[in-house]
């Protein structure tokens, strides 16, 4: 459930903080004291678009705060799967702080994404804003509250059928495109035996390239490298006119081998030495070798030269790499065996996409069924959830039309909610015949159903109570109070009938503060409630008819609770 809504500098608010108790916390006030402001904070908390209007004149940011806490295992683990680090005790605290230039999102205080933060807002909160009974008009909406309330038996369902359609989309692309005329066949065919044959003669291997780089690359600098080495030979080697680093080694060996005996101490210097003259001499006919090797012709450096221009020409032409020259070939070739016998190529994809048809029209079936059963429990148990909200006379039903040529990664069906307010109406489409209240009361049977079939505790209805009143607005009151049983309900509402059903009352107010205009959000006491119940049913003057009248509808609706 949601335990508090801590909100600081956003629009009218300076600060506020409220905590939310379970069952059905209302929310009452004057229109225009900033009720959409609590759900607008709530909104921007869990991902909502973020403007940096929203933040109340002269200050640098805003602030709003949530904090859940969770007791459901399946929501704490669908948290830790998405490495949220929920504390022990099942708390979660949401914080989003706008400043002019960004928004910063946390949650248990390491920073989220907003698109994560829309993510685990699913799983702990269902909001229900003023415009969403809207949706009903929408078909999509249709076939989607279906799915949800089905989803239990789809989701396997769904996951096969979206590798099926893939792969059946993906062969029929394929066989779309050899639908090519004879004259286009023969120049693709032309075109890929020239550049299999080019890449074929080249006879290529993986990292000759490297090693011919490395070769010629020695060879255009020879001329330096063996200026270089020869001096380093003559330097250090012997049997020159002049003294060498060699031939003074060897007269230091024989130095010290000449008074060696005389100290013992002597003896490793001198092996040391001699260590010394001996890997110099073995340098130096190291050095001898490589000077040799360095000597090539003409025509050895123009055949390594041509042959690296010939494999970066293919490296250029096909794909930056022998890896990938060699890889092109391979799909070439492919292509080239296709285009010699197109009409067998053409007729196996044909037997492919016939079979992946099939296998994708088997999946649709199944879904349908798996809707079908569920559309039955659910119209039985929405027209009974109907019934509860005043409609006396309802008929409804949820119409499902099934179409092979409108296949898609959701199946092949059309659905549709149909509905009869009036006796000897027939049924007729919802979009065309029901009102702004019927609509909201629709929403509100939706949710009822389908609130024991998920895990979200808190649902927050804004204004459910549009466009209805009387005997009506009391079997709304009821079955909110009936939804706060099982979950955390909080709601916005301007009729007293359903905030006499409150569990607790919070009112919300404009008021003044250091001159400047505040809203103010408080829970009320049993009087306070009282008062503010009067108001809702009177009007601007509170007389003591209308608070008797207000004690009267508060008795009456814990009586309906019963």
């Amino acid at each position: 459930m949601l335990y508090s809504l801590h909100v600081k500098n956003l629009a009218l608010i300076k600060e506020q903080e409220i905590e939310f108790s379970k069952g059905l916390n209302i929310l009452t006030g004057e229109t225009g004291a900033g009720k959409s402001v609590v759900i607008g904070s709530v909104n921007l908390a869990l991902g909502g678009k973020a403007d940096a209007g929203l933040i109340r004149t002269g200050e640098e940011y805003a602030l709003v705060e949530l904090v859940f806490g969770i007791e459901n295992e399946h929501q704490i683990q669908l948290l830790k799967n998405m490495d949220i680090p929920v504390d022990e005790d099942g708390t979660v605290v949401i914080q989003r702080k706008l400043t002019q230039s960004r928004s910063i999102s946390k949650v248990c205080g390491e920073t989220v994404t907003t698109r994560q933060l829309k993510e685990i807002s699913n799983i702990l909160i269902n909001i229900h804003g003023q415009n969403d009974h809207q949706e009903l008009l929408h078909k999509r909406k249709h076939l989607e509250i279906l799915d949800d309330y089905s989803m239990d038996g789809l989701k396997g369902l769904f996951e096969k059928l979206s590798v099926e359609f893939n792969k059946m989309k993906s062969i029929q692309t394929e066989l779309e495109e050899t639908n090519l005329d004879e004259n286009e066949r023969i120049r693709e065919q032309e075109l890929l035996q020239f550049e299999v044959q080019e890449i074929s003669d080249a006879g290529l291997v993986i990292g000759e390239d490297e090693k011919l780089e490395a070769v010629y690359h020695k060879m255009i600098n020879s001329r330096r490298i063996s200026e270089a080495a020869n001096i380093a030979y003559s330097m250090t080697g012997s049997g020159d006119s002049e003294e060498t680093a060699s031939d003074m080694i060897g007269r230091a060996v024989r130095e010290l081998s000449s008074v060696a005996s005389y100290d013992k101490a002597l003896e490793d210097l001198l092996a040391q030495l001699s260590d010394v003259e001996n890997l110099l001499t073995d340098f130096n006919h190291a050095l001898s070798y490589y000077i040799k090797d360095l000597e090539f012709d003409d025509e050895e450096f123009s055949t390594t030269e041509e042959r690296l221009n010939e494999l970066n020409h293919l490296k250029d032409k096909y794909g930056g790499s022998i890896e990938s020259v060699l890889k092109q070939l391979d799909e070439k070739q492919a292509r080239l065996d296709t285009l010699t016998d197109l009409d067998a190529h053409r007729d196996k994809l044909a037997k492919e996409l016939a079979e992946s048809r099939k296998k994708v029209l088997s999946l649709c079936k199944k879904i349908s069924d798996v809707r079908r059963k569920g559309a039955l429990e659910l119209q039985d148990k929405l027209k009974a959830a109907l019934v509860d909200l005043n409609f006396l006379d309802v008929k409804f039903e949820i119409a499902i039309n099934s179409n092979e040529e409108n296949m898609s990664s959701k199946g092949y069906d059309d659905v549709e909610f149909m509905i009869s307010t009036n006796p000897g109406e027939a049924l007729r489409p919802l979009e065309k015949i029901a009102s702004g209240g019927e609509l909201s009361r629709i929403m509100l049977a939706l949710k009822t159903v389908v609130a024991d079939k998920d895990d979200i505790s808190t649902l927050i209805f804004d204004e459910i109570d549009a466009g209805i009143s009387g005997k009506t607005a009391w079997k709304v009151s009821q079955k909110l109070g009936v939804l706060a049983a099982d979950h955390q309900i909080i709601c916005i509402t301007h009729l007293p009938q359903i905030a006499a059903m409150a569990d607790t009352h919070f009112m919300i107010e404009k008021g003044m503060a250091d001159g400047r205009t505040v809203t103010n959000i408080f829970a009320l006491d049993d009087e306070g409630d009282l008062k503010e119940l009067a108001r809702l049913l009177g009007g601007e003057e509170i007389t003591d008819t209308t608070l008797q009248n207000a004690k009267e509808m508060r008795l009456q609706a814990k009586g309906k609770r019963i």
